[in-house]
C-alpha cells in the first residue's frame, strides 16, 4: 500500500465494484474555509410518551387508527403508502416513452415505544427485538409471489427528511427490483461467474488485510468505511460470512448485528457529541426464489454530516451532473469514528 501514498494525497478517483461508478476524491480540499449553509442542531426528543405523536402507543394515527400499547416493536401498514398492492402489472411503450405499473408494500416499523430513544440509545437486546422483526419481514413479504424485494431502511433526523422523531424505519416491498439493487445484482453476478465467490467477501477480506477502514468488528460482523465511500462518513456493515438475506441468519448472527448497529450508532453519536443525522439502509438478495449464490447481505450507512454537527454534505453541481466528489479520505473518515469510542 505504500506505492499508493502519492496517489491518495493527490486528486483521483476510486472505483466502486458494487455500482460500476466512480467517485472522485480531493484530499487536498479537506482544509478550505466554509462559508456555506450551517444547521442548527436539532434538539432530542424530550418526553418518553409523547401524546402528540402518531408512532406513540395508544396514540392515535393520522389515517385514523389507533396504535396498541405495544411493549417492544410495532409493525404496520403504512397510511401513507407509495406503493399499491393492487397497482396495474400493465406496461405502457411509446417509443423512448415507457411506464409500468409497480405494485407493492409499504410497513412502517416503531423500533421502541420509548419516544424519546435512538438506536444508540436502545439496549442491544432491544435492538435484536428490531432485528427479529425484520427477518419475519423478510419472510413474510418475500414469501409473496408479486414481490421481488424487500427494502429494509431508516432516516433518522430532521436533516435525513425523517418525519417523526419517534425511532421507526420502514421496509418497503417492490414488484421489481429498485435501481440500487439491480445494480448490485447484475455486478454481483458478473463477479461471481468470473470468480466463484461473492464479490463482498474477496472485497471483505482485503479490508481486513489493510484494516485502515476497519472502523469496529465482532465475532460476525464488521463496520468499515467503503473504499469508494460517497459520503464523508459513510459506512458499510458487512457479515464475516456469506448470508444472501435476513431469512439466512443465525440466532447468534441476530445478536451480533445488533450489537454492531448498537457500537455504531454510538459512535456516529459521540463524532460530534450530537445525534448524527443518517439514512440507513439493508441490501439483501432478491425475493424471486432463486439461490442467489453471489449475493451478499449488507447494510449502507449515509450520513450528511461533513466537518461539525451543523456542517452538512451536499450532493450538488460535479456531484449531480458529473460524480461524487469528497475531501475527507475514506481512512480519514474511518480513523475519526475509530477515535470518537475512546
Amino acid at each position: 500500500m505504500a506505492s499508493t501514498e502519492p496517489l491518495r494525497s493527490a486528486s483521483h478517483r476510486r472505483f466502486n465494484p458494487l455500482t460500476g461508478e466512480w467517485v472522485l476524491v480531493s484530499p487536498h480540499r479537506a482544509q478550505r474555509p466554509w462559508q456555506g449553509q450551517c444547521e442548527s442542531r436539532a434538539p432530542p426528543a424530550a418526553l418518553a410518551h409523547d401524546p402528540n405523536c402518531y408512532l406513540c402507543p395508544g396514540n392515535l394515527r393520522v389515517g385514523g387508527a389507533r396504535n396498541p400499547d405495544y411493549p417492544h416493536t410495532f409493525v404496520f401498514d403504512n397510511d401513507f403508502q407509495a406503493l399499491q398492492a393492487d397497482a396495474p402489472t400493465e406496461a405502457e411503450r411509446d417509443g423512448l416513452l415507457v411506464a409500468e405499473g409497480e405494485s407493492g408494500r409499504c410497513r412502517v416499523l416503531c423500533f421502541s415505544p420509548r419516544h424519546d430513544l435512538t438506536l444508540s440509545g436502545m439496549a442491544v437486546a432491544d435492538i435484536e427485538r428490531v432485528v427479529d422483526v425484520w427477518v419475519e419481514e423478510t419472510i413474510a413479504l418475500g414469501g409473496l409471489p408479486e414481490i421481488g424485494s424487500v427494502q429494509i431502511f431508516e432516516n433518522r433526523g430532521e436533516m435525513m427528511g425523517a418525519s417523526n422523531p419517534h425511532p421507526h424505519g420502514q421496509i418497503w416491498a417492490t414488484r421489481h427490483l429498485p435501481n440500487e439493487l439491480e445494480k448490485e445484482t447484475l455486478r454481483q453476478g458478473e463477479y461471481f461467474l468470473q470468480h466463484s465467490r461473492p464479490l463482498l467477501l474477496d472485497y471483505f477480506s482485503q479490508e481486513l488485510q489493510h484494516g485502515e477502514r476497519i472502523v469496529l468488528a465482532n465475532d460476525d460482523f464488521c463496520v468499515l468505511v467503503p473504499f469508494w465511500a460517497n459520503w464523508p462518513f459513510e459506512t458499510m456493515i458487512l457479515p464475516r460470512r456469506r448470508i444472501g438475506g435476513f431469512d439466512e441468519m443465525s440466532a447468534g448472527e441476530k445478536t451480533s448485528l445488533a450489537q454492531a448497529l448498537s457500537q455504531l450508532t454510538k459512535h456516529y453519536d459521540q463524532l460530534f457529541d450530537a445525534p448524527f443525522p443518517y439514512s440507513m439502509g439493508f441490501h439483501q438478495k432478491p425475493t424471486d426464489g432463486a439461490l442467489h449464490a453471489e449475493w451478499q447481505m449488507h447494510a449502507h450507512f449515509y450520513p450528511p454530516l461533513l466537518r461539525s454537527a451543523t456542517i452538512r454534505k451536499f450532493m450538488v453541481g460535479f456531484e449531480m451532473l458529473g460524480s461524487p466528489q469528497r475531501d475527507l479520505t475514506p481512512e480519514a473518515a474511518a480513523a475519526s469514528l475509530r477515535e470518537a469510542a475512546s
